[in-house]
């Protein structure tokens, strides 16, 4: 109808102008995303002495770490972890000798639809989510599901083992857990690795949280 026209570009715009603010209210503005690991660690050097302040090691797969694309994304792993390691003093080993020290390195992700908190409560069938739509009949604005912006929650974890490599009895062993809705990268998965790390070779007793601040 003729007297409706007017109305239409307003209506979009204030869709717009909607639909961008919440977009800059998920991404949000800092220019540093935070990662909080829960800490876990724990030593038993042979003989109880620290380990030599340089150090070698060579990695350690296990079988189902070994084929197809897990092999990949274990490559990857792992080069994180020896990057990790570089500035403690341990590096790869460069001969055909075996290493005194054997590492393990393993990696999970459990990707949910939505955060553990955004699941709908019973009596409330609509969730607050960032979602706009146009009425029918009456040209308003409602909040529902045509335009909803469900989220992916990550549960991540790491886990590192240092064996020796003589005896295969375990030294050490530290894991590192974060949650979060930022999609999977390498800078996360480092930032969990430089925590699971912290205090190495002789780390805190007690579970801990440790913040790492990376550029986004």
């Amino acid at each position: 109808m003729p007297n409706n026209l007017p109305a239409r570009p307003r209506l979009t715009t204030f869709c717009n102008v909607l639909l961008a603010a919440a977009v800059l209210a998920l991404s949000g503005c800092a220019s540093v995303m935070r990662v909080d690991s829960a800490v876990q660690s724990h030593a038993k050097w042979p003989s109880g002495a620290l380990p030599a302040s340089k150090a070698s090691y060579e990695f350690e797969r296990l079988p189902s770490q070994s084929a197809g694309p897990t092999a990949t994304s274990q490559a990857t792993l792992e080069t994180l972890v020896r990057d990790a390691l570089a500035p403690y003093g341990w590096g790869l080993s460069t001969t055909n000798t075996p290493a005194p020290w054997r590492v393990t390195v393993s990696a999970q992700t459990v990707t949910l639809p939505r955060a553990p908190w955004d699941e709908p409560r019973e009596g409330w069938p609509l969730r607050p989510r960032f979602a706009v739509g146009l009425g029918t009949g009456h040209g308003g604005l409602y909040w529902g599901g045509m335009l909803s912006m469900d989220m992916p929650y990550y549960q991540r974890s790491v886990a590192l083992v240092v064996r020796d490599g003589q005896t295969g009895r375990v030294a050490y062993e530290t894991q590192a857990a974060h949650d979060g809705r930022w999609h999977d990268s390498p800078a996360v998965w480092r930032a969990m690795i430089d925590a699971a790390l912290q205090g190495f070779p002789a780390p805190p007793t007690a579970n801990r949280t440790v913040n790492i601040d990376i550029p986004r």
